[in-house]
């Protein structure tokens, strides 16, 4: 798995980093064929002070890619929401990978007796 965290505007420090990979944890712990993560956090400089911070992600996994972006007036609580977005939609790619069609009973051939 490839994982690139990147800022824009904003210096990416050790702490933030090591934030971001504990919350990861629990994205890659639902879903093990994840190829790579982009992780892109910014600090815009428009007027209205929330939502300043943004964090965004695009997961690449087998099948499709997820994109997901929040903004916050904190960081750490704009990757927080970013994390519990990220993990639902995950959830849900994983869930339609899996098949949950089981053939009616009555549609099953019986063995002769």
């Amino acid at each position: 798995m490839n994982l690139t965290i990147s800022g824009h505007h904003l210096e990416v420090t050790p702490a933030l980093r090591e934030y971001v990979l504990t919350k990861l944890d629990r994205v890659t712990r639902h879903f093990d064929q994840v190829v790579d993560i982009n992780v892109l956090l910014t600090v815009e400089k428009q007027k209205e002070k929330e939502r300043r911070q943004k964090a965004e992600v695009t997961v690449h996994v087998k099948g499709r890619d997820i994109f997901v972006e929040q903004a916050h007036e904190d960081l750490y609580a704009a990757i927080d929401q970013l994390m519990d977005k990220l993990d639902r939609q995950v959830c849900r790619h994983k869930d339609k990978l899996q098949d949950h069609h089981h053939q009616a009973a009555k549609r099953m051939d019986m063995p002769a007796s």
